[in-house]
């Protein structure tokens, strides 16, 4: 009986010591538990990121996992650098060219263009391409060749004497968001915003209500015309380019023959002034016509087959637009 008493004794003064508040003395060492703490030092609030006062073990790496690590650390810098080869989702190269003396006179041209070939929109008014054989950047205004064009795609850059003259960016061919051009003191000259090479303020006008088949782009500039000017027949082939500036018709003006089934072929080319800050040239000259085979049948001051011609219209004047 004495010893069941002692043993309940026993149980009551053990229950109360584990509800009775637990004191540790400054001056004592407690063991540190194994189990990662949460730091309480910091809340996400916080806009210090005040670091844990604990120390923190770091477990020696294997020379496996070291090795992990590192291959690890290179995927990501490939990654990184793979990144900077892609232009609006497509992968690009970079190239160059040089022309002209060397010296403060020579122009290099610093640009990039699709790794893969893929062919410019047939409704680009203009369309820009490198060839590889000739270290030289072409404008064309028809389909390119896969074998031998490079279609330009990503940042460009002029630079005469080491000095930038002109930046830009093209998209598939044609030149998109900003363009600027500098003097070699590096005053801006001017500033054209694009979109898929059309002067974002340009007044394109379409045949169908779903603005799919484009009709005719008017370039304007700050109100004036000033870009490359094209307009479609109804079959979606080119019926007349050419380029303003400076509100007037410059450089060379071409019509098409328009056939429904085949490449554009062109029919008449007309000469205008070479600066829309000259004259404006009122009535152009024709310079070349061609016959519905495509076939060069006339070159001013070179030589005349248009007699042979049998299906050319009385009347070759231009059309006005």
């Amino acid at each position: 009986m004495r010893l069941s008493y002692l043993y309940i004794s026993l149980l009551l003064l053990s229950g109360l010591g584990a509800c009775s508040p637990k004191t540790v003395s400054f001056n004592s060492r407690t063991e540190v538990s194994t189990v990662a703490l949460a730091d309480t030092l910091t809340t996400s609030g916080d806009t210090t990121k005040a670091p844990s006062l604990d120390p923190k073990k770091v477990a020696a790496l294997t020379k496996a996992q070291e090795k992990a690590a590192k291959d690890k650390e290179r995927a990501e810098l490939r990654k990184t650098k793979k990144k900077k080869n892609i232009f609006l989702g497509e992968r690009i190269k970079k190239g160059y060219t040089k022309s002209g003396p060397k010296g403060k006179n020579q122009v290099v041209e610093i640009f990039h263009y699709l790794k893969t070939f893929k062919q410019p929109s047939a409704y680009s008014t203009t369309v820009y391409y490198f060839n590889p054989r000739k270290r030289k950047i072409f404008r064309a205004n028809s389909e390119l060749n896969a074998a031998t064009d490079k279609v330009l795609h990503g940042p460009y850059k002029k630079l005469q004497g080491g000095k930038v003259i002109e930046t830009g960016f093209f998209a598939v061919g044609t030149k998109h968001l900003r363009w600027e051009k500098f003097t070699r003191d590096n005053v801006l000259v001017s500033k054209t915003h694009f979109e898929m090479g059309f002067p974002r303020d340009a007044n394109v006008t379409y045949y169908d209500t779903e603005h799919k088949q484009v009709q005719e782009v008017v370039p304007y500039v700050n109100g004036k015309l000033e870009g490359d000017y094209v307009r479609f027949n109804q079959y979606g082939k080119r019926d007349w380019d050419g380029s303003f500036e400076n509100g007037k018709r410059v450089g060379e003006w071409t019509n098409y023959w328009g056939f429904r089934n085949t490449k554009d072929r062109r029919r008449f080319v007309y000469q205008y002034g070479e600066s829309g800050y000259d004259p404006e040239v009122t009535e152009p000259i024709l310079i070349k016509e061609y016959n519905r085979n495509g076939v060069l049948v006339y070159e001013k001051d070179k030589f005349d087959n248009r007699a042979a011609v049998t299906d050319r219209p009385g009347n070759t004047n231009r059309r006005n637009n």
